[in-house]
């Protein structure tokens, strides 16, 4: 694995365990909750069925279902630009216009999470 590629790997990690730790309190209220919130109100039955198995998902299992809005492969970097102080999560397929927003302060650690479009 390439440092480039353990450094997305950890900060993935990172992020998610933080989007998992803030759900549901007033710091995610307009961000990770109201993402998952909306979705699930928006989005058929059918889509949640397919991915969760279940036709209305408990929140934890539409945060497990976030995938990564990153590929290494396109990112295009000059040597001074710092390549991983976002990362967006969505959902699978497309189905929407939102991301949810993880960006990490110069020390590597998270220091907002919003939902952007």
């Amino acid at each position: 694995m390439s440092d480039n590629s353990q450094e997305i790997s950890e900060r993935e990690k990172t992020a998610r365990a933080h989007i998992d730790s803030i759900f549901g309190t007033p710091e995610a209220e307009l961000g990770v909750t109201l993402f998952v919130s909306h979705h699930l109100s928006e989005l058929d039955a059918s889509y949640w069925i397919k991915h969760t198995g279940t036709s209305t998902p408990d929140a934890r299992k539409v945060l497990r279902l976030l995938e990564l809005c990153f590929d290494a492969e396109e990112e295009e970097l000059d040597d001074e630009e710092e390549p991983l102080d976002t990362l967006d999560f969505t959902l699978p397929e497309g189905v929407t216009n939102y991301v949810i927003c993880v960006e990490f302060d110069d020390a590597g650690d998270v220091a907002r999470v919003s939902m952007e479009s």
